[in-house]
């Protein structure tokens, strides 16, 4: 190939670069850490959330005792006192992650000075840039990971050990980590056997012992009928909803559930029904 030849091929992918950075949509500008309720950590860049409306607390039923421990842990972060790294474990759809939003939203309602990051699982590795954003902030965070859980052979839980141990990357002292697992200890102890088969009792006390790096433990448990249905009829008092409590029973039946989760769905039902907006 010429010379000619060669110098027109390059001036043509060229502008074929340029007019595909022209389509590409420009990168998401970092949203102001002190402006909003909260925020997702997307993509190493913080957005605020589009919607935050987190239930009201006292809403939330059955779990008093969980309500009290992390709403007072909260409450001391947003005061600048010391506060735990909080896991939230236990069944599906017990309300871990409702209760998580409706703290900051109870505390940002007193006039506290506190935001919840929500921050995917997968994404910890990032968590120090995170860190470097929120550190010199007048403000308090909740790094909310909800749901969390680790692959075989993932090496993310010696990661979030470091983040919570106080590593070279440890988090800043206006931030706490608030992480929901349906396990206790996070890692599925058939994960951990797996690992190294000469000494697997080793593996198991390395790997369990992520959950005890959280200084404060929450657990949260299957609710029984009388509390599956005060809670029906405590979202059914608020919005003004007609309650059949036979109803209320068989929707849980049917779902092979009494949960929170299962609660509100089947206000969301009843609410549907009447023409009406939650």
């Amino acid at each position: 190939m010429g010379r000619k030849a060669m110098a027109s091929g390059k001036k043509v992918w060229v502008r074929i670069a340029d007019a595909l950075e022209r389509m590409a949509p420009p990168p998401p500008a970092a949203a102001d850490p002190l402006a909003h309720p909260a925020y997702i950590w997307r993509g190493g860049v913080l957005a605020p959330a589009r919607a935050f409306a987190p239930l009201p607390l006292d809403l939330l039923s059955g779990v008093e005792a969980q309500k009290a421990a992390l709403v007072a842990n909260a409450r001391r972060l947003a005061a600048g006192h010391a506060a735990h790294d909080v896991l939230l474990w236990g069944a599906r759809g017990a309300g871990k992650s409702a209760l998580v939003k409706a703290s900051v939203g109870a505390l940002q309602a007193e006039g506290a000075a506190i935001a919840l990051i929500e921050v995917a699982g997968e994404q910890l590795a990032e968590l120090p840039r995170l860190f470097d954003l929120i550190a010199g902030a007048d403000r308090a965070y909740i790094l909310f990971i909800d749901d969390l859980g680790f692959e075989e052979g993932s090496a993310a839980p010696r990661l979030l050990r470091s983040l919570l141990e106080g590593g070279a990357e440890a988090r800043p002292a206006n931030a706490r980590l608030v992480v929901t697992a349906n396990r206790r200890h996070i890692v599925a102890r058939s994960l951990a056997e797996q690992d190294d088969p000469i000494n697997p009792r080793d593996v198991i006390d390395d790997k369990l012992a992520l959950a005890d790096r959280f200084g404060l433990s929450l657990g949260f448990h299957v609710c029984d009928q009388p509390t599956y249905v005060a809670m029906v009829a405590g979202y059914a008092a608020r919005y003004g909803l007609p309650l059949d409590e036979q109803e209320a029973i068989s929707w849980a039946t049917q779902r092979g559930s009494r949960s929170g989760r299962v609660a509100w769905q089947y206000v969301v039902e009843l609410a549907g029904r009447h023409g009406r907006a939650l």
